[in-house]
Formats: C-alpha cells, sequence, structure tokens
C-alpha cells in the first residue's frame, strides 16, 4: 500500500535512525548523537560508528567531516523500540489501518448499542434463556 504524507513523517521522526560510520573519532561528539567503538575485525574498515535520530544533527555532523576530509559512510535503518511495529508495519499504511478501524469501529458501534438494549430487557433474556434451556434439551 501507498504511504501517505502522514506515514512519511511518522518514519522519518519516530522510526528512522541515522548510522554514521568513521576510520577515526571526532573530536567533539554533538549534543543528541552516540558513539559507539566497533570492535577490531579484519576486512572491517570503520572503527567508529555515530548514531542519531535527528536528521538535522546528522546533516550538520556530516558537513562537518566533509570539511575535515574525512572518510564516511552513512546508513539509514529502523530503530531497535517496541513502536516501530505500529508505526511503520512493513508494507502497510499507518494512516489507512487507522482510518479502517475506525470506520469499523462506527460501524459496529449501532450493534453493539442495539445488543446491549437486548440484554438489559428482562422480557427479551427471559425468552433467550428459556430458548438456551430447549435447545440443551
Amino acid at each position: 500500500m501507498q504511504l501517505t504524507r502522514i506515514d512519511r513523517w511518522l518514519k522519518e521522526t519516530f522510526v528512522y535512525e541515522t548510522h554514521i560510520l568513521t576510520l577515526r573519532p571526532v573530536e567533539a561528539t554533538p549534543r543528541k548523537m552516540r558513539r559507539i567503538d566497533l570492535e577490531e575485525k579484519p576486512g572491517r574498515r570503520f572503527k567508529h560508528i555515530y548514531i542519531t535520530g535527528n536528521p538535522k544533527v546528522a546533516e550538520s555532523f556530516l558537513t562537518e567531516l566533509k570539511e575535515n576530509n574525512q572518510m564516511f559512510n552513512t546508513k539509514v535503518v529502523d530503530k531497535e523500540s517496541w513502536w516501530v511495529e505500529f508505526i511503520a508495519p512493513e508494507g502497510k499504511s499507518a494512516t489507512w489501518y487507522l482510518v479502517s478501524v475506525f470506520l469499523l469501529m462506527s460501524a459496529l458501534a449501532p450493534v453493539v448499542i442495539w445488543v446491549r438494549s437486548l440484554i438489559r430487557d428482562p422480557e427479551f433474556m427471559e425468552n433467550f434463556l428459556e430458548a438456551v434451556e430447549l435447545f440443551k434439551g
């Protein structure tokens, strides 16, 4: 299903996380950014990873890396949080899911109200319980 503007905004704001891999550490790590030192492995080029959920912080950090002629690589990945599957279900639009739930709830509300009024009616309940006893044998 096609994503709406609201879905894209939700993903950009609450789901996506920017990972910036560098060869050497940066002198000053910006606020709202975590630094993780990667362990030494043969064939691994990058030794440090900087993680942020704020695209503006990531953009300013990348500008700083470019100005310092530092080699880097970027990846945008989904956060590992419990709310990600609710905000951005794989291959589905959260907006259309919520719209369909509200439409279903509004369609079922009159039925629930009608059944509730039947249950509160003593004459109906008497007849219903008598019918249940007849079916039981």
